[in-house]
């Protein structure tokens, strides 16, 4: 009797499910990445230089707003599918997002 619960409890504990990662939720976090680490690059080189930018920060900050928008559409594409586990698409909005919010402010305080 007692192995009888123990079958009953070991099968009803495992649940299949046909969820997966969506491709392009992981392309998304993969721009994130990309696009924190070009940021914080761009920072370190240019304090580095003593505070003076060159011309390829510039270039590299227009490439990542470049980059972060097309993982914000890429993970808001991939949170609209069904069936999916929701990791990726949530981290690459938010890494796209504080990645635009990086260089919104470096602009900010470039203009004042």
């Amino acid at each position: 009797m007692y192995e009888d619960k123990k079958q009953k409890s070991k099968k009803g504990s495992y649940m299949f499910t046909a969820r997966k990662h969506p491709e392009k939720g992981i392309m998304s976090v993969i721009l994130g990445v990309i696009s924190l680490l070009s940021v914080g690059a761009a920072v370190y080189l240019a304090y580095r230089n003593g505070g003076s930018a060159e011309p390829q920060y510039g270039a590299a900050l227009f490439l990542v707003t470049l980059y972060a928008l097309t993982g914000l559409a890429l993970g808001a594409v991939s949170r609209m599918e069904k069936d999916i586990y929701y990791l990726f698409p949530h981290l690459g909005i938010g890494l796209n997002f504080l990645s635009l919010a990086m260089v919104s402010m470096i602009l900010y305080a470039g203009a004042m």
